[in-house]
C-alpha cells in the first residue's frame, strides 16, 4: 500500500520522541533530520522536504510542546497538521459550471490511466451526485484507444461520444454540443496521452481549451512515478494552468512523494485518487485522512463511507436482525464474505483501521483467502450450511475434497462459525450495552471471521 516505507520510517523516528520524558531542542531537531531523509527516501522534492522540516520544528521547539505533559505527542500533532496544510489543508471539490454542461478535459502522460480514470470520475458523478455525464474520446492517436472508453462507457453506464479519427478540438467541440442537446450536464474530454516535451501534442490540448472553455481540467498522474510525477504537473500547470490533480494507483507499493510534493510545487490541489483497478476505485482526496494514514492513525471516515456505499443496506439490515434473533449459519457467513469483497482488497480495509498499520507489516494477506473459504462453503449441502451440528469427519471430507482444501481448514471454519455464534449469543445478552456493540458494527464486516485459514487473529 501507498506511503508503508515512509510509515515505517515515521513511526521510528517518534518512537525514539514517545521513550523521553521530557524533550530537548536537540531532540527535536534529531527527529526531524530523520523525518527529513525518511521524506527524501519517500521522493518528495527536496525544497519541500526541508520546509515542511523547518516549520515542525519551529512549531516543535515552542514553549507550549516542550512544557506539556506529552510534548512526544504534540510533535506528532504538529506533524499532522503540517502534513494535512502541505497536502492542500482541506478537500478540493470539482468546480460546476453555473449553466450545463460542466467540462472536464482529462489531460496526462501515455499510460497514466486517463481513460480508465475518465470512466471512474464518469460513475462517481452519475452514482453519487446524480449526474449525467458523457465521455468524450479526443484520443485518436492510440490504437484501440476508442474502443477502451466504449468498454470502460458500458460498464460505468455512461454514454460515449466518437467521431473516429476527426480532428479532437473539432470532436470537443460536437461533443460539447451534443450534451447540450441530449441533457447531459457533465462532459470529459479524455484526451490522448502525450510527453510533456511533445509540442505537437500539447498546442492540441491547448487549441481544445481554448475551443471548449473547460471548467475543471484535471491532471492524471501516476503515482509510482514518484519526483518525475511532480515535474510533470509543473510542465502541464505552466502550460494549461490545470485545475487539479487525480492521483493514480495509491494503492500499489508507492513512496508518496507525488502525493507530498505535487501540491506544495504547482499550488494545485490533488483532487481525486485512484486506489484500485475497478471504476469503483476512486476516492475524492482528504489530506487530512492521508495525513493519518501516513502517520499510521488509520482513516475511520473513509472506510464507513466505503461501507455505506458499496455495502447492500437491506442485506445488511437482514443480518442485523438474523444477529439480534441468534440466527447465524454458514449461509449468512457466505453473504458477509460477497460484502467484504465489495469493499476492495483486504488490505487497504484493515489499514484504515486506527492501530492496524504495524499489526500489517509482517503478515501476507491474499485476498484469494476469501474465496477458498468460499468455495469450503459452497461445497457444502443446503442443508450443512443451514444446521452446522450435523457435520461428521465424512461429511467433513466430502467437503474438503469438493473445495480442493484440507480437512483441517474445514474443521477450522466450522470453528469459526461457532466462535461468532458464542460471540453473538453474549451480545444479546448483554442487554443496551449488546445492542450498542450491533449498532457499531460496519454492516457486512460485523459477521468476518476473527480466524481464518492462516490462523492469525484477522479475517482471512
Amino acid at each position: 500500500m501507498a506511503f508503508e516505507g515512509l510509515s515505517d520510517k515515521l513511526s521510528r523516528a517518534f518512537k525514539k520522541l514517545k521513550n523521553k520524558g521530557k524533550l530537548s531542542e536537540s531532540d527535536v531537531k534529531e527527529a526531524m533530520r530523520e523525518v527529513r531523509l525518511a521524506l527524501l527516501e519517500a521522493d518528495v522534492n527536496y525544497k519541500v522536504a526541508k520546509d515542511f522540516t523547518n516549520k515542525v520544528t519551529e512549531r516543535a521547539i515552542g514553549q507550549d510542546v516542550m512544557e506539556s505533559l506529552t510534548p512526544a505527542q504534540m510533535v506528532i500533532k504538529i506533524v499532522n497538521e503540517e502534513l494535512t496544510e502541505l497536502m492542500g489543508g482541506e478537500n478540493a471539490r470539482l468546480e460546476f459550471a453555473s449553466k450545463p454542461p460542466t467540462i472536464i478535459m482529462m489531460c496526462g502522460l501515455q499510460g497514466s490511466g486517463k481513460t480508465t480514470h475518465s470512466a471512474k470520475l464518469a460513475k462517481m458523478l452519475k452514482e453519487k451526485q446524480n449526474r449525467r455525464p458523457l465521455l468524450v474520446a479526443c484520443d485518436i492517436y492510440r490504437p484501440a484507444a476508442i474502443d477502451q472508453l466504449k468498454v470502460v462507457g458500458a460498464k460505468a453506464g455512461v454514454p460515449v461520444f466518437e467521431m473516429g479519427t476527426a480532428n479532437p478540438v473539432k470532436i470537443a467541440k460536437h461533443a460539447v454540443k451534443h450534451a447540450k442537446d441530449y441533457g447531459n450536464d457533465i462532459v470529459i474530454l479524455d484526451t490522448a496521452g502525450r510527453l510533456h516535451i511533445d509540442e505537437v501534442l500539447m498546442n492540441e490540448l491547448k487549441d481544445i481549451k481554448s475551443e471548449v472553455k473547460p471548467d475543471e481540467i484535471l491532471l492524471v498522474i501516476d503515482s509510482m512515478t514518484g519526483q518525475d510525477a511532480v515535474n510533470v504537473a509543473k510542465s502541464f500547470n505552466e502550460l494549461l494552468e490545470v485545475t487539479g490533480v487525480i492521483l493514480t494507483k495509491l494503492d500499489g507499493d508507492t513512496r508518496g512523494g507525488a502525493a507530498l510534493s505535487v501540491k506544495a510545487v504547482t499550488g494545485k490541489p490533488i483532487k481525486f485518487a485512484g486506489t484500485g483497478e475497478k471504476l469503483d476505485d476512486l476516492e475524492l482526496f482528504h489530506p487530512d485522512r492521508m495525513a493519518s494514514r501516513i502517520l499510521g492513525m488509520g482513516d475511520v471516515l473513509t472506510l464507513i463511507e466505503d461501507a455505506q456505499s458499496k455495502l447492500d443496506q437491506k442485506q445488511a439490515e437482514e443480518m442485523a436482525e438474523k444477529i439480534m434473533s441468534n440466527r447465524f449459519d454458514f449461509n449468512d457467513l457466505l453473504g458477509q464474505f460477497e460484502q467484504i469483497k465489495k469493499m476492495g482488497p483486504l488490505k487497504g480495509i484493515l489499514s484504515k483501521i486506527p492501530g492496524m498499520g504495524k499489526q500489517l507489516d509482517d503478515v501476507d494477506i491474499n485476498d484469494r483467502q476469501i474465496d477458498w473459504l468460499q468455495a469450503i462453503i459452497l461445497s457444502m449441502t443446503p442443508e450443512e450450511r443451514a444446521n452446522p451440528n450435523i457435520m461428521n469427519p465424512s461429511r467433513k471430507r466430502r467437503i474438503a475434497a469438493g473445495s480442493g482444501r484440507t480437512v483441517e481448514e474445514v474443521n477450522r471454519l466450522i470453528k469459526q462459525l461457532e466462535q461468532m455464534q458464542k460471540m453473538i449469543k453474549q451480545m444479546n445478552k448483554g442487554g443496551k450495552k449488546g445492542k450498542r456493540k450491533k449498532k457499531m458494527m460496519l454492516p457486512g464486516l460485523g459477521g468476518a471471521p476473527f480466524d481464518g485459514m492462516g490462523g492469525n487473529g484477522m479475517p482471512f
